[in-house]
C-alpha cells in the first residue's frame, strides 16, 4: 500500500496558511489542480486575503472577476494596467461588483483602465461603500463616474484622476462638497482651470492638490481667501 505524502496529513487549516503566501496566480491555478483537497485549500487561501494585486499580470473579466469573488476578506483591490494589457471591461468591473468583498473594499485602483467607462466605474463604486482610496487615473471617466463617487463613498480620503481629461469642474466640486474627509486628490492632466483649483480650497482649506508646483501656490491663495 503506497504511503500518503506527508503534505497530505496536512490539516485543511495549515495548507491554506502556506497556500496564501503565493503571490503568483499562476502558481495558485496549478495548485487548485493537484488534488480536491488542494482547490479547497486555494479556495480557503483566496478567502483569507486581504489584498490582491494584479498589475503585471494579463487578466480577463472572467479571471479576475473570479479570483475577486473566492476573496471574502479582500480590503485592497489592484487590476491596474500592466505592460501586458489588461483586458478588464465594463462587465467585469460589474461582475467585480457583485461580490461579497466589495462593501469591504477600502482601497481600489484602475489606473489606466482604457476600456472602463462610466457605465463600469458607476456599478462597481455604487457598491463600494467602504472605499477610502481610489486611483482611477488614465481613464476615461466623466461627472458621472464623480458624481456616483460623491454618494456612493462618504469615507473617501484620496482620488487619483491623473490625465482623466473629461472630468469638469463641476464633477470636481460635487466631489470634493459631498466626500467630506477627502484630504488629497491628484488632477495633473486634467483640463480644468488653475480657478477651479482655488475654487475648491474655499470649500476644503486644508485639501491637497496634487501635483505640487502648479502655476500658481493655491495652498497661499487660500489663506489669503476670506473666510466662508
Amino acid at each position: 500500500m503506497e504511503e500518503e505524502a506527508e503534505i497530505d496529513r496536512l490539516p485543511m487549516d495549515l495548507l491554506a496558511y502556506i497556500l496564501v503566501m503565493i503571490t503568483s496566480f499562476t502558481d495558485l491555478a496549478q495548485a487548485s489542480g493537484v488534488c480536491r483537497k488542494w482547490k479547497q485549500g486555494v479556495k480557503q487561501a483566496l478567502a483569507r486575503r486581504h489584498t490582491l494585486s494584479f498589475a503585471g499580470c494579463k487578466m480577463d473579466d472572467e479571471s479576475t472577476s473570479r479570483l475577486v469573488r473566492h476573496a471574502y476578506s479582500l480590503e485592497e483591490l489592484d487590476i491596474s494596467r500592466s505592460r501586458w494589457g489588461c483586458q478588464i471591461t465594463d462587465n467585469g468591473l460589474y461582475q467585480i461588483s457583485l461580490a461579497k468583498c466589495v462593501s469591504n473594499l477600502t482601497s481600489v485602483s484602475l489606473w489606466g483602465m482604457t476600456g472602463i467607462t462610466d457605465k463600469g466605474v458607476v456599478q462597481l463604486i455604487t457598491r463600494a461603500n467602504s472605499l477610502k482610496h481610489l486611483n482611477i487615473g488614465g481613464t476615461f471617466i466623466t461627472d458621472e463616474s464623480l458624481s456616483a463617487i460623491a454618494h456612493s463613498c462618504p469615507h473617501l480620503k484620496s482620488i487619483v484622476l491623473w490625465s482623466c481629461r473629461h472630468v469638469t469642474e463641476s464633477g470636481l466640486f460635487v466631489l470634493v462638497n459631498k466626500c467630506r474627509k477627502l484630504g488629497s486628490i491628484n488632477v495633473w492632466g486634467t483640463r480644468v482651470s488653475l480657478d477651479c483649483f482655488i475654487g475648491l480650497l474655499t470649500i476644503r482649506p486644508a485639501l491637497q492638490i496634487k501635483p505640487q508646483g502648479l502655476p500658481l501656490n493655491v495652498g497661499a491663495v487660500a489663506t489669503m481667501l476670506p473666510v466662508v
